[in-house]
């Protein structure tokens, strides 16, 4: 396989948009994280703990997901300076392993999808629950 500058260079813009995403979603869960701390020093509600716990470990899941991310960015760069000094398989070995650095935060942005997905089920079921409560 022939590898040159412009291979490791059509990753940026998928990576600058990972990144991106990665952002926002931190920001959105911080943001939550704050609203669910201040209700829960006025409440004391066992099952806001239990969302905030959730929200943590997803923020500590999307924090890897940016570590990856931006190592596998960095390999790239590091990849087309070594194809650019002629290094050609050195830097073959170092765009494979920014691949695999970008499939691992892909795969953690799997799981920390799973996680939001699981929180919202368990909101659901308590608002339901309270339905069927209310309705007797």
């Amino acid at each position: 396989m022939e590898l040159t500058l412009s291979t490791p260079a059509l990753l940026f813009p998928a990576v600058s948009l990972l990144l991106l995403a990665y952002t926002n979603r931190f920001l959105a869960l911080a943001a939550l994280i704050r609203d669910l701390q201040s209700k829960y020093r006025d409440t004391h509600d066992r099952l806001l703990m239990g969302q905030i716990d959730n929200l943590r470990r997803r923020v500590i899941l999307i924090r890897s997901m940016q570590t990856a991310g931006v190592a596998s960015l960095f390999l790239c760069v590091f990849c087309m300076f070594l194809l650019f000094a002629g290094f050609i398989l050195l830097g073959k070995l170092i765009f494979g392993l920014s691949l695999i650095l970008l499939m691992v935060s892909l795969g953690l942005s799997v799981r920390e999808i799973q996680m939001s997905v699981t929180a919202l089920n368990l909101q659901l079921s308590d608002l339901e629950e309270e339905r069927r409560q209310g309705g007797r």
